[in-house]
């Protein structure tokens, strides 16, 4: 089957899917409308997918026998209200597909469509992975710890990422050398002082000015103790504390992410926040307890199997597909952690748009171009069905 052909035929079906998707956005671990919807598509597909978690989907094609490839897709919007104007926009207060998850699960089903149109000719397994959580970094160590990996074990892996902006379809974006994303580690610093009137500072332990004085100093953990030459980040993204203008708080909550491509400058980071916390709080008489939330490690593609990857990319003969090599990204990704476990790969696939006013992804105006689903629909299928055949070569 010539996959690009067959997913341009299926282009306005791949889309009706994304718009179904994003306008019943759902946030986290618990996506019901959006895992019932992926369960009836796969069903009406031939396929018998399975949920091994609470909206985590498993389906499989193939003889069950040689080499098995993963295809993975996550399914998760943001927790955040959608300013995009379009006529499809999420029906969910407070949820929106402003990450272009939407997009990647859609792909994914139009690429389990035409993979069941070619049963017949798939020597070995594809698995298709439909995953929750993935902001919450929680989704695929959920389904990694169930078993996704195994029965039949996992050889590889493949997942795809849409990117907004002005880049146009067509370019791809990729790392075999280095790290494609950086590692997260988020954390929660719980300050304790001692509350009182405004009038009577004197009497307290201000806990915002602690917050304050260790937000200012953590910043000091990247511009002077980390090496220039191994990317770090540290942001403080909530200062939560105080209750109305006149009393100072007893307690007050931060909250942070740090990034970072090597694990050593990771550990070291890890130990010199709790270090300056502690340190600072005690400086102004208070307590500082700092608390690891989930994380992720760098994600780090298999060399060989990305430049192979990419080779079957361009069989396809895609007008405009243009890979562009050595990027990584500063964000975070959960597929690292299935990159962890086996060899893989994830790219870039920019879904931009050349003539209008662009936004980042997690902005509430974001768009995303839709004519970058047919192009990631044949890319999983095509990629799949020409690892399983090389694949069983190599074994013979």
């Amino acid at each position: 089957m010539n996959y690009w052909e067959r997913a341009k035929e299926l282009k306005d079906e791949i889309i009706s899917f994304r718009r179904n998707l994003h306008s019943n956005a759902e946030v986290g671990m618990n996506l019901p409308s959006t895992t019932e919807f992926v369960m009836k598509k796969l069903k009406s597909f031939g396929y018998e997918p399975t949920q091994i978690i609470d909206s985590g989907v498993v389906a499989t094609i193939g003889n069950g026998q040689g080499p098995c490839i993963l295809l993975r897709a996550d399914m998760d919007a943001l927790p955040m209200t959608e300013e995009s104007g379009l006529s499809f926009c999420s029906k969910n207060p407070g949820s929106a597909h402003t990450c272009g998850h939407d997009l990647h699960a859609s792909m994914l089903l139009g690429a389990a469509k035409m993979l069941k149109e070619n049963e017949e000719n798939i020597n070995g397994t594809i698995k298709l992975m439909f995953q929750p959580g993935e902001e919450t970094f929680q989704g695929a160590k959920a389904m990694i710890d169930t078993g996704i990996l195994e029965n039949p074990h996992v050889d590889r892996a493949l997942s795809f990422h849409v990117g907004a902006g002005k880049a146009p379809v067509g370019v791809c974006a990729y790392n075999d050398k280095d790290a494609a994303m950086f590692s997260s580690t988020g954390f929660k610093i719980n300050i304790k002082g001692k509350g009182s009137h405004g009038a009577t500072p004197h009497e307290s332990i201000d806990s915002l000015n602690i917050a304050v004085h260790i937000y200012l100093a953590l910043q000091e953990l990247i511009a002077r103790e980390t090496n220039p030459s191994t990317p770090a980040l540290l942001t403080i993204g909530q200062i939560s504390g105080g209750s109305t203008s006149n009393i100072i708080p007893e307690t007050t909550m931060m909250q942070g992410t740090m990034r970072t491509v090597s694990k050593e400058t990771d550990e070291y980071l890890k130990n010199r926040i709790v270090e300056v916390a502690n340190g600072v709080a005690a400086t102004f008489r208070g307590e500082a307890t700092v608390s690891w939330l989930p994380s992720v490690p760098p994600l780090i593609c298999d060399s060989e199997f990305t430049r192979e990857m990419l080779g079957y990319m361009k069989e396809l003969d895609i007008p405009g597909f243009m890979p562009v090599g050595d990027t990584t990204a500063s964000a975070s990704e959960d597929f690292a952690i299935v990159l962890s476990h086996i060899p893989g790969t994830y790219m870039f696939l920019s879904a931009g748009f050349t003539d209008k006013e662009s936004y980042t992804a997690h902005n509430p105006k974001v768009l995303f171009n839709e004519d970058v689903l047919p192009e990631g629909s044949a890319f999983f299928a095509h990629c799949a069905t020409r690892y399983l055949e090389n694949a069983n070569k190599i074994e013979k």
